[in-house]
């Protein structure tokens, strides 16, 4: 790794290599393509996956007697292929030649991957392989790669193919390699131009065409050759140009490659084939292509850049955060049909599905570019038709969205799954998360709060929070005896507990998160009717979700009896039986075991059931405190007829940060937030930095290879900003209570609060902070733009800094 920019390897290492080629996609938010080295095919130590956002498909395949079918985010034709050949040598294979240096780099500030490699064949003749690539922030469809060969001690013919290979499965995760996994079928394939092929290739089931047009352009030094090119084909699913150039010793010969992507899911295209290469016959070339992807991603960083001085491993893993989220959906996806797969465009993992992961991203979009978080709601909206039926069929009204997510909105989580020990099937409960729903509401309303869209919430974000809100209701059961709503067969986001000991059915009975959390939106719903909405807009659109005045009262009842576990000191039972489950012996099991962060898989290896012990795979009670402030949960449980105070937080944090495995790369920041909330920023430094190792040193072991974690880059951003920044935001200003490590020299980053840009610097003597209202926006130069820094509140000139002495906060 070097400096705050640049990810960088400097020696070939196949163990790692699949983990670096997630770390060096490239994406633009319409598709991505994984760091893989130009030569190479998937194998057990390269995979050069290619996935466009929304492209999915469905297959079925046959184990232990049941049918199964699953739909996955399909690894699309590998545009990268490229090799060659000294002479009438063999073509280039990495165990086949001596390797002499070696050096990946990915550079964030540009948005590029480059390669140096010197190798030597078996007659001693050593080339030097440098390339570039760059899939386009500027032009979403197009991507390019020059690779430029430089014979070092010979002269020579060197032979270079240069295509797309469509016979390509998804096989980027071991434990689906058993299933069914050839997704694409050939359409067309041909050549155009002078320089140009093309493959068009079509999903099986889902019928998506999606064609990749390329160029090849050769050059010596800067100048243009013309080689003779040949189209190989390899059935009707690979077209390659091969081509022959005679070279000089010491002199550099470039290939260039570009490529357009175009599928029958993109708006407005009518033939994809044709427009592909099309758009790809007006690249002129690989700078220029370049300049325009160079710009847009220095745009971006000064609208997303945060700067930490005094801590380059923060610095570089913020970046690197910053740089992956902006790859897995940008400011594109408002053309695109898709949700955020919960490991970007970066592998296959989870099938590419939508999750509740967007709750933990969406809020570093809000504060930058919420329109990003709009593109991504719409795909929720889009599917609100199928998560009322969903609903429906389970037998509740209103909208349930699914645990998993794909292209219909239907659900893709299995309802059951094969044990590979015994060879039984079981029950799958995962799908009992319907806190999902939950998430799709927090975000609707988030993305309201911040941005101040209010033609969003009118549109579509009241209508999903109606409907979601009506769900609940529909869930929740009036209990004679203790005169209070219920709610029955959930998990909560703990997962590890999927239902009682021994009881047949799935789920746990009053989740505390489930229920403080539907009371929320239930809360939001009403506030929606009573004080947002004209009385005409307010009858319009109940009798479009078809809800009456006896069921807006059942509402106003449920936030005032809904069931909380919780003791009269306090103690808030992650679920009613919670504090009967046998207690872990958790410094036993670290002794006996490596990592626990997946005791649940150890316990069943064992013959046990993490159901019946206090054990947590990540926050459930302490997530409460993680996306709710004090004040609303104060106002929650008060109008329920319980305690609140800030006593209960820590009491609670105590209680469940000892009983929890942390096996999921959430966890942490979940934790790191509320252990700062509590007064230990110790802890909240440590799970801080651990979040943001998680992915860069892949410290699930394993996982990271598969795709980025989404959900853990957007809320190591988000901890950052709230923790150490003292980010938080009111109805009508934002506030800043900072708290920077001493080993800080200083914090600089930007928010867009609503409609205004706030630039933020925040050094160890002094904050200071501009407003900038957007060009767009008339603002009267007399009116001033209020923010509370400390608990102070100032009234801010637009265009002009402020600035406030230190000594209004603390370091530690």
């Amino acid at each position: 790794m070097a400096g705050p920019w640049k990810l960088t390897y400097n020696k070939f290492d196949p163990e790692q290599e699949a983990l670096r080629e997630s770390l060096c996609t490239l994406g633009n938010g319409y598709f991505g393509t994984r760091g893989a080295s130009l030569e190479s095919a998937a194998s057990k130590v390269h995979y050069p996956g290619m996935y466009i956002a929304g492209v999915y498909n469905t297959l079925s395949t046959d184990i232990a007697s049941r049918t199964i079918a699953n739909e996955d985010f399909v690894n699309c034709p590998n545009w990268l292929m490229l090799n060659y050949r000294v002479g009438d040598g063999p073509w280039f294979d990495r165990l086949k030649v001596k390797i002499l240096s070696w050096k990946i780099e990915l550079n964030m500030r540009k948005g590029i991957q480059s390669r140096r490699m010197r190798w030597q064949d078996y007659e001693g003749r050593i080339t030097l392989i440098e390339s570039h690539r760059l899939v386009s922030m500027a032009h979403p469809h197009c991507g390019a790669v020059r690779c430029t060969i430089t014979p070092e001690n010979y002269s020579g013919k060197i032979t270079v193919r240069s295509g797309i290979d469509g016979m390509i499965m998804n096989a980027g995760v071991e434990r689906y390699r058993q299933l069914r996994s050839k997704h694409l079928e050939p359409c067309s394939m041909g050549s155009f131009g002078e320089d140009g092929i093309f493959l068009q290739m079509i999903t099986s089931q889902s019928k998506i065409q999606i064609t990749e047009a390329l160029r090849t352009v050769v050059y010596s030094g800067a100048e243009q050759l013309f080689p003779e090119m040949q189209v190989i084909t390899h059935g009707r699913q690979r077209i390659i140009h091969e081509f022959s150039v005679e070279v000089q010793k010491g002199l550099r010969y470039s290939v260039e490659k570009l490529v357009s992507v175009y599928t029958s899911r993109d708006q407005g295209v009518a033939d994809n084939s044709h427009i592909a290469q099309e758009t790809v016959s007006q690249i002129k070339n690989f700078d220029v292509l370049f300049r325009s992807h160079q710009a847009k991603w220095k745009a971006l960083w000064k609208r997303f850049d945060i700067e930490v001085e005094g801590d380059k491993f923060v610095q570089l893993a913020l970046r690197l955060h910053i740089f992956h989220l902006l790859q897995s959906s940008s400011t594109y996806n408002e053309d695109i049909d898709a949700g955020m797969p919960v490991r970007g465009l970066h592998g296959e993992a989870y099938r590419g599905h939508i999750f509740w992961d967007e709750l933990f991203v969406f809020p570093f979009y809000n504060l930058h570019a919420p329109e990003i978080t709009r593109a991504l709601l719409m795909y929720r909206y889009r599917r609100l038709g199928a998560a009322k039926e969903i609903a429906r069929q389970h037998g509740f009204k209103g909208a349930m969205y699914p645990w998993q997510s794909a292209s219909t909105g239907e659900e893709t989580s299995q309802e059951i799954h094969l044990n590979p020990l015994s060879g039984v099937w079981g029950p799958d409960y995962s799908l009992l998360q319907r806190h999902v729903s939950l998430a799709v509401a927090y975000n609707v309303w988030t993305y309201y709060y911040s941005s101040g869209d209010r033609d969003f919430l009118d549109r579509y974000g009241a209508e999903m929070m109606l409907e979601i809100a009506h769900f609940w209701s529909s869930l929740a059961k009036f209990n004679s005896n203790t005169r209070r709503f219920d709610i029955e067969g959930v998990m909560g986001p703990d997962e590890f507990h999927e239902k009682y000991p021994a009881a047949n059915a799935g789920g746990v009975k009053n989740n505390a998160y489930t229920n403080v959390l539907a009371v929320w939106v239930l809360e939001k719903a009403l506030y929606i009717l009573d004080d947002l909405l004209t009385e005409e807009d307010r009858q319009a659109i109940l009798f479009k979700v078809a809800i009456d005045e006896k069921e807006i009262g059942r509402w106003r009842s449920i936030i005032e009896k809904m069931a909380i576990p919780i003791d009269k000191n306090g103690f808030i039972e992650q679920f009613e039986g919670y504090k009967d489950l046998k207690e872990l012996d958790w410094e036993d099991y670290r002794r006996r075991y490596d990592n626990i962060h997946r005791i649940d898989r150890i316990l069943k290896a064992e013959g046990q059931s993490p159901d019946s012990f206090k054990v947590a795979k990540q926050a459930d009670v302490v997530m409460l405190f993680y996306i709710l402030n004090q004040d609303e949960l104060k106002a929650i449980f008060k109008r329920l007829g319980y305690p609140f105070s800030k006593k209960m937080i820590k009491k609670n944090f105590d209680y469940y940060f000892k009983r929890t495995s942390h096996g999921s790369t959430l966890s942490q920041v979940v934790h790191g937030f509320v252990s700062d909330l509590v007064g230990d920023q110790q802890l909240a430094m440590k799970t801080f930095k651990e979040s943001l190792r998680s992915d860069i040193y892949d410290t699930q072991g394993g996982t990271t290879q598969e795709g980025i974690h989404a959900g853990v880059m957007g809320s190591s951003l988000d901890l950052f900003l709230r923790s150490f920044a003292g980010l938080s935001i009111l109805e009508d200003r934002i506030c800043l209570n900072p708290k920077i490590p001493k080993e800080w020299g200083s914090i600089k980053f930007h928010v867009r609060y609503k409609n205004i840009w706030f630039y933020i610097e925040i050094f160890q003597d002094e904050l200071s902070v501009l407003a900038k209202p957007m060009k767009d926006i008339s603002i009267a130069a007399q009116s001033k733009i209020p923010i509370v820094i400390k608990e102070k509140t100032y009234q801010l000139t637009a265009g002009v800094p402020h600035k406030v002495s230190s000594k209004l906060w603390f370091s530690f």
